[in-house]
C-alpha cells in the first residue's frame, strides 16, 4: 500500500480528527508508521488516549483498507493530499487544512480566484434571485463560484454559475458517493462536469450535522472572499463567515428586510464590519480583482495544460514550434494535440515557417 492509502485509513478511524492526525504524523513521520506502531509507542504521544489507541489497533485490517480504496475508485473519486498539484492552493494556508480531500471533477489554476456564496436553506424568492444573479455575474467574469450544494442559496449559486458558462465548486459534508440533498442529483453531475465536488469525508460517510461546521472552513478556505445572502442569527452561514475572518478572508453581506428573520444574520454581519454589497463589482473592488472581460478567453476556456501551452506561446511569440517543444519539455505529441485544440478554440494561429502566435 502507498502512504496515501494509509492516510485514508487513519482519517477513517473514530476519534482521529484533523488535529489528532496532524499530531500523529508529526510524531511518527508517516501514516504507515502509525499503522505499524505498537500500543505503547502510540500512548507516548501527548493527547492520544487509550480509546484512540484501541481504535487504531483494532482497525488494522489491510483487506478493509483495500476495500475502502476500491470503493473510492468504484465511484471515480480522486484522492488529493497536500502535496498533489490539484490540491487547492488557497486551502493549504489556512489554520486547519484537510490532510486528505476526496474529489470528483477537476481543480484548475484559475480556481484560486474563487468566491464563495452561502446563505439560508429556506431562502426567500429575493434571496434566491440575488444568489443566482451574483453567481451568474461572477461566472461571466471568469470567476469560480464556491458553495455547499445545500437547498436554497447554495443551489441557486451553483446554478447561476453553471447556466452562465462558469465554473463552480461544491464542498460536501458527506462522502462523495452520497448526493445530499438527493434532489440535487442532476446538479451534482453538472458541477462535476464544469468544476469540482470536494469533501474531506470518505466513501460511505453520511451527512451528519457534526460534519457541516468543519465543511464550512473549507468553503471559506478555498475562496478569496465569502458573500453571505440571507442567514438566520444562528445560521451555519455565519459559521462560514467566522471561519473566513479567522482565515484572513474578506466577508461580504447583502442587506435585507429588517422585518425578516432571514436578514438578521446578514444585517448583524454588516453591523460587525462586513462589507455591505449590492452587486459583484463591490466585491471585486474590495478584493482588488481586476477582470478584463475582453481578454478573458484563457481564463474561461482552458484546462491547466492548455493554459500552460497558451502562456508559453503568449510570452515568446512568435515562437517556432520546435522551440516550444524545448521550452515545455513535454511529450511532443501531447503538445501538438494541445496546439490543435488551441487553434480550434481560436486562441492560437500557426504562421508559415511553423511559427505560432497567440490571438
Amino acid at each position: 500500500m502507498h502512504e496515501k492509502d494509509y492516510l485514508i485509513w487513519l482519517k477513517s478511524i473514530k476519534g482521529v480528527g484533523n488535529k489528532t492526525l496532524e499530531n500523529l504524523l508529526k510524531y511518527f513521520k508517516s501514516a504507515e508508521y502509525v499503522y505499524k506502531a505498537s500500543a505503547d509507542e502510540l500512548l507516548k504521544l501527548k493527547g492520544i488516549n487509550h480509546n484512540i489507541v484501541h481504535n487504531i489497533i483494532n482497525n488494522r485490517d489491510s483487506k478493509k483498507i483495500l476495500e475502502q480504496i476500491n470503493n473510492t475508485r468504484k465511484y471515480n473519486i480522486d484522492i488529493l493530499d497536500r502535496e498533489d498539484k490539484e490540491y487547492p492552493e488557497n486551502l493549504k494556508h489556512i489554520y486547519d487544512p484537510p490532510f486528505i480531500l476526496f474529489k470528483k471533477g477537476n481543480i484548475l489554476s484559475r480556481d484560486m480566484n474563487a468566491i464563495a456564496i452561502v446563505g439560508a436553506r429556506k431562502a426567500s424568492a429575493y434571496g434566491k434571485y440575488v444568489a443566482y444573479k451574483f453567481a451568474s455575474d461572477l461566472a461571466k467574469k471568469g470567476i469560480t463560484v464556491v458553495s455547499g450544494m445545500a437547498y436554497g442559496i447554495d443551489t441557486m449559486a451553483h446554478k447561476g454559475a453553471l447556466e452562465n458558462g462558469g465554473r463552480t465548486i461544491a464542498i460536501l459534508g458527506c462522502g462523495l458517493d452520497i448526493c445530499y440533498p438527493k434532489s440535487n442529483h442532476n446538479l451534482m453531475k453538472e458541477i462535476e462536469k464544469n468544476g469540482a465536488i470536494l469533501s474531506e469525508y470518505g466513501v460511505g460517510t453520511k451527512p451528519l450535522p457534526i460534519n457541516f461546521p468543519a465543511r464550512n472552513r473549507i468553503i471559506s478556505g478555498i475562496s478569496k472572499g465569502v458573500i453571505v445572502i440571507e442567514a438566520n442569527i444562528n445560521s451555519g452561514s455565519l459559521i462560514t463567515a467566522e471561519f473566513a475572518l479567522d482565515q484572513g478572508r474578506e466577508v461580504f453581506a447583502v442587506p435585507g428586510n429588517i422585518n425578516s428573520s432571514l436578514s438578521m444574520g446578514t444585517n448583524k454581519l454588516i453591523q460587525d464590519g462586513a462589507k455591505l454589497v449590492t452587486d459583484i463589482d463591490d466585491v471585486l473592488e474590495e478584493l482588488n480583482m481586476k477582470v478584463d472581460e475582453d481578454n478573458n478567453k484563457e481564463l474561461i476556456q482552458l484546462s491547466d495544460t492548455e493554459s500552460e501551452v497558451y502562456k508559453a506561446i503568449l510570452a515568446n511569440q512568435p515562437i517556432h514550434i520546435e522551440l516550444l517543444f524545448k521550452e515545455l519539455r513535454w511529450n511532443i505529441s501531447n503538445i501538438s494535440s494541445i496546439i490543435t485544440i488551441l487553434q480550434l478554440k481560436g486562441l492560437v494561429e500557426q504562421l508559415p515557417g511553423n511559427l505560432l502566435i497567440a490571438k
